[in-house]
This record gives structure tokens, sequence and C-alpha cells, in this order.
């Protein structure tokens, strides 16, 4: 063999090799990003999953609070209008945007504010606080807005793993190239870092 060929025949070997090295890597980040979006999906379906069953619990509540004679109807009417708002607001995970994201959050503290107020009502109506019901649905809703605080947090975080994954480099080429983008996050409202204020 002439030595000519054996250096190209080296060459493609290595050039070979190369190839090889780059598509495995290039498939070993696209699955993992595909991965992380998936993280990010399902985390998605448990903060929805809280904030219905939230949702799915309002409905006992109100009939619960119905039987109290005298009770305002216009802060029972608030909840169920702003449950109505809350559970027509949906977002597909894979078109998640900070704007949506924005407005389903707005939608459930706009839900959350309307059962506030209607807790503060109740103060008014011992006999009503002292049945069994209302105590279990109480304790209910309480447990669930926990979960949702929780299921929001966990949100942040995977999504906070798959932004960073995909904008640091070489990864983000490829995320470019195959559409994949950064995940927006739960943020606090506007005033949720004043503590409410309380006067008797």
């Amino acid at each position: 063999m002439k030595k000519g060929c054996i250096i190209w025949i080296i060459v493609g070997v290595i050039a070979g090799l190369v190839i090889l090295g780059v598509v495995s890597w290039g498939t070993r980040v696209y699955n993992n990003m595909v991965s992380l979006q998936e993280k990010v999906t399902a985390q998605w379906g448990n903060v929805e999953t809280q904030y219905q069953r939230r949702a799915d619990l309002i409905p006992n509540f109100v009939n619960t609070v119905k039987g109290a004679a005298n009770f305002e109807q216009e802060t029972l009417t608030r909840v169920i209008e702003a449950r109505a708002k809350a559970t027509q607001v949906t977002i597909d995970p894979a078109n998640m945007t900070a704007e949506n994201i924005q407005q389903y959050q707005q939608a459930q503290t706009d839900l959350s504010s309307a059962l506030s107020r209607l807790m503060v009502v109740v103060e008014k109506y011992p006999e009503l606080k002292a049945t069994q019901n209302f105590r279990d649905l109480q304790v209910e809703l309480e447990g669930t807005e926990n979960r949702i605080s929780v299921e929001r947090r966990n949100f942040n975080e995977t999504a906070q793993e798959m932004n960073t994954y995909i904008k640091r480099f070489p990864q983000n080429l490829l995320a470019g190239m195959f559409g994949f983008t950064a995940r927006p996050y739960f943020e606090s409202m506007e005033g949720a870092e004043r503590a409410p204020e309380v006067t008797f």
C-alpha cells in the first residue's frame, strides 16, 4: 500500500469517529432535553390537579355556607364567579408563555381572594363554624392550598432545571435548532411581599 492511501484511511477513520462522537453527543443532549420537557409537563399537570381539587371543593363549601341563615349572597356569588373564571383559564404545556402563566395565576389569585373574603364573612356565623361538615371542608381547603404552594414550587424548580440546561453552551445550539424554549415561572403576585393587615 502506498503511504498516501494509508493517510487517507487514517483521516477517514478519525473523521468517522469524530462524526460518531458528535452524533452520539447530539442524541444524548436531545434526549435529555426531551426528558426535561416531559418533566416540566408532568409537573404542570400536578399544579393543575391541585387547582382542580380546590375548584372541586368549592361547590360543597358554598352549599354548606348557603345553609346559614341570612348569609351574604354577594360573597357567595363572587366565589362562584371567581371559580368559573379560574376553571376557564387553561394552559397547553407545549405552548406555555409568561403571559398565559400570568393570566392563569391571576385567575387563581382572584379565586383565592374571593375565598378569603368568604372566610372572613363566615367568622360572623359561629353556628356554621361549629358544624362538622364546614370544619372538614375548611381543613380540606387549607390542605389543598398547601399542596398548591408545594406543586408551584416544584414546577418552578423543574422549569429552572430545564431552562438552565437548554441555555448552557453548547446545548443552546441544539435547543434552538429543535425548538426547545425556556419555560416561565410562577411569580409572586404584586403585593405578596406585604403581610395582610388584620384589624378588629
